[in-house]
């Protein structure tokens, strides 16, 4: 056809540049995506874990943390130790 270069031989009618951008733009798109799915799981505590450990451990790091004062860790020390 007139007017056509030879485009269609090349990668992408860019001499080669267009099939590397399209190389480069889908490994931004899967490291992205990567990206994204391990900063949102990144720090759950699975339910396998919990189940190893001990109550009383548990207990005592939510005391550290302050999650409960100390009459509700006394209270429930007690009754773990029941």
């Amino acid at each position: 056809m007139m007017g056509w270069s030879n485009a269609g031989n090349s990668m992408l009618g860019m001499g080669g540049f267009g099939g590397f951008m399209m190389v480069f733009f889908w490994a931004l798109i899967i490291i992205g995506t990567i990206m994204a799915v391990r900063s949102l799981t990144a720090g759950q505590i699975s339910i396998s874990s919990l189940k190893n450990r001990d109550p009383l451990e548990i207990l005592k790091k939510r005391y550290a943390r302050g999650e409960i004062d100390t009459e509700e860790y006394a209270s429930r020390r007690n009754a773990l130790s029941d």
